[in-house]
């Protein structure tokens, strides 16, 4: 693997334990590791890995890198998010998509779901707080915009 392939794979662990606020704060974590970075090495890696900012900081989309097939798949079935109260969130999809969609994200989230009721078109997410609602809906709207 390149130092750019390393790097990235740093950046991934980095986000997979929920620590990135900041370019910033990932350029001084991955020099505390070891890794030669700047702001904008950090700024094309991250669009790289598909890693994108929410309102808490940087991010992984939901997929790992055996499953983007699964991604291909159920992107183009989800056609809205909407909040409601701090815990819950209701997920368009396409007609007869909701359960195939609500199974997805049992499967591939660690965003905080409590659980899915996957109906027809709609799918029904229980998440444990406000920040992990709006982590997933930010997630949910960036596979909408990809499709």
């Amino acid at each position: 693997m390149s130092i750019q392939q390393y790097r990235q794979q740093a950046i991934r662990e980095l986000l997979h334990n929920g620590f990135a606020t900041t370019q910033k704060s990932l350029v001084d974590e991955l020099k505390n590791r070891g890794y030669v970075a700047t702001q904008s090495s950090v700024s094309r890696d991250l669009k790289d890995i598909g890693a994108f900012k929410t309102v808490d900081g940087y991010t992984m989309e939901f997929e790992r890198d055996s499953d983007s097939e699964d991604i291909s798949n159920i992107s183009h079935l989800i056609t809205s998010v909407a909040t409601a109260g701090p815990n819950l969130m209701v997920i368009g999809t396409k007609i007869g998509a909701a359960q195939q969609v609500a199974l997805f994200l049992d499967k591939y989230s660690n965003s905080g779901i409590i659980g899915n009721i996957g109906g027809d078109d709609t799918v029904f997410t229980a998440t444990s707080d406000k920040a992990h609602q709006r982590i997933l809906s930010d997630k949910i709207n960036h596979l909408i915009r990809r499709s």
